[in-house]
C-alpha cells in the first residue's frame, strides 16, 4: 500500500492565435509582426476568466493548505506569467507567495509549452536551462526536477533533460508504457535521471471525471479517493492535474475546491502523507528501477500518445508549418523571429484543432479549449484554414524584412 503522495499542477495559458488570419505589411519590423500573429485582447478574456474562477481561488486554498502540512508542487509555464505580470500582478504576488512556502517546490516547464522537444533537442536544452535561470529570478528557486510540454517524454528526450542537469523529471504513467510496472515507483530510464511517474487512472478521476454525472464514482468525495490512494501498490503515488481543474475545468458549484480542502486530511487519517518530487527522490531514488522510454514519445494528453496532438490531416499539416516557421526563422539568424516562431509552436496550437475529423471524449476536449469566439466567426472549417494562413503570412512576412 503507498505511504506517500506527491501533488504536482501546472499553470498554462496559451498565447492564442488572432484569427482570422492578419495580413502582415510589407516591410514589417519583427516587433510588430507579433501584433499580427497573436490576439492579446481575447488572450486577456479567457487570463481574467480563468483568474477570477481558478487562479485566486485555488491559489488561496493552497496556501492555507500548505499552511496545513500539505506539500505541493507546480510548475509555470512562461506564457502564463507573461499575462500575469500584464493585466494582474496581485495574482503574480500570489503565484510568488505560493511558491516560496518552504512546503512548496517548483518545478521546471517548457517555456513557451512548445513543441521545441519534437522540432530541435538541442535548442530544448538551453531553452530548459534558461527557463531554470528565469525561474530563479521570479520566484528565487532553481528547479531540479522538471516536466516538460504536456509530460512529454521518450528515450531521447529523458537525455535533454539529463544535459540540461535536472535531478529528476516528471511523466505520465500509462499502462502501454508501464507495462507491468506500477507507477507508483521511482524509475529511471538510460542514465541517472530519475522519474515521477504520474498515476493515470487516479489524477484523471478528478482532472477530468470529477464533474461526469455519467461515472460510476460520481459523486466523489475525499474520504472515498483517500481510501483508493492508500490502497494502490507501491511507494508514492504522483498526481498531476492542470491548475484550471479547480474552479475552471471543474466549476466551484461541483464541490472540488471542498474537495480539495478535505483531502489531506482524509490521506492523513490513513496514514499517507505528503512530499515534494525532490523529497521523494531523496526518499526512495536509492531503490529506482529501470523504465525502458518509447522512442516515438509519450504524454499525459488523450490516449498518451503524440497522435493527440499529429492524429488528423489538420495537425499534421500544421506541425509541418510549424516546422517550417522555426528552421526559416533560424536562417535568418534574428531573436524576436525566432522567438516568434517559439510561440507559433505552442502545443496549443494543435490540441484546438484534434476534433478534426473526430468524435468521442478526446474530441470534446479539444473543442472545449478553442475559443468559442473562433466557431461563431469561422466554424469549423474556417478555424483550420485561416489557422495554416497565420503560419503562411509569418513565413511571407521572413522574406521582406526591411
Amino acid at each position: 500500500m503507498a505511504r506517500h503522495v506527491v501533488l504536482y499542477v501546472v499553470v498554462h495559458q496559451p498565447r492564442r492565435l488572432k484569427l482570422p488570419a492578419q495580413p502582415i505589411p510589407p516591410g514589417a519590423r519583427p516587433r510588430d509582426i507579433a501584433r499580427c500573429l497573436f490576439d492579446e485582447e481575447l488572450n486577456r478574456h479567457y487570463f481574467q476568466k480563468a483568474a477570477s474562477n481558478c487562479y485566486h481561488p485555488a491559489t488561496a486554498l493552497f496556501r492555507r493548505l500548505a499552511d496545513e502540512g500539505l506539500c505541493l508542487s507546480i510548475g509555470f509555464s512562461f506564457s502564463i506569467l507573461r499575462q500575469a505580470q500584464a493585466w494582474d500582478q496581485e495574482l503574480m504576488a500570489r503565484f510568488q507567495d505560493l511558491v516560496a512556502h518552504p512546503n512548496v517546490e517548483l518545478v521546471g516547464v517548457e517555456p513557451y509549452h512548445s513543441f521545441i522537444p519534437l522540432i530541435d533537442l538541442p535548442h530544448f536544452v538551453k531553452r530548459m536551462q534558461w527557463a531554470r535561470d528565469n525561474l530563479h529570478k521570479i520566484f528565487g528557486q532553481r528547479p531540479q526536477v522538471t516536466d516538460t510540454t504536456e509530460m512529454m517524454m521518450s528515450d531521447a528526450i529523458y537525455v535533454a533533460l539529463e544535459k540540461a542537469g535536472f535531478r529528476g523529471a516528471l511523466m505520465d504513467g500509462r499502462p502501454w508504457v508501464m507495462e507491468w510496472r506500477e507507477p507508483s515507483h521511482i524509475y529511471h530510464g538510460c542514465g541517472n535521471l530519475k522519474l515521477l511517474t504520474r498515476h493515470t487512472r487516479l489524477s484523471d478521476d478528478v482532472g477530468y471525471r470529477f464533474s461526469n454525472r455519467g461515472w460510476s464514482g460520481w459523486p466523489l468525495m475525499a474520504d472515498a479517493y483517500a481510501h483508493w490512494i492508500k490502497e494502490t501498490a507501491g511507494d508514492v503515488v504522483l498526481l498531476a492535474w492542470d491548475y484550471e481543474t479547480f474552479g475552471e475545468h471543474h466549476a466551484r458549484e461541483t464541490g472540488i475546491f471542498e474537495f480539495l480542502a478535505h483531502l489531506p486530511g482524509e490521506l492523513s487519517k490513513r496514514g499517507v502523507d505528503f512530499l515534494t518530487p525532490s523529497q521523494a527522490l531523496d526518499l526512495y531514488a536509492d531503490r529506482a528501477y529501470h523504465l525502458p522510454l518509447p522512442p516515438w514519445g509519450c504524454t499525459w494528453a488523450g490516449e498518451g500518445g503524440l497522435e493527440f496532438f499529429l492524429g488528423n490531416a489538420s495537425q499534421q499539416a500544421g506541425f509541418r508549418l510549424m516546422l517550417s516557421a522555426y528552421n526559416k526563422a533560424l536562417l535568418t539568424g534574428n531573436k524576436t523571429l525566432i522567438d516568434l516562431a517559439l510561440w507559433l509552436a505552442q502545443s496549443d496550437n494543435l490540441h484546438t484543432i484534434q476534433w478534426d475529423g473526430r468524435s468521442g471524449s478526446e474530441a470534446e476536449v479539444s473543442a472545449y479549449f478553442t475559443p468559442g469566439e473562433w466557431w461563431q466567426k469561422l466554424g469549423a472549417g474556417g478555424i483550420l484554414r485561416e489557422m495554416q494562413q497565420v503560419y503562411a503570412n509569418f513565413l511571407k512576412a521572413m522574406d521582406c524584412l526591411p
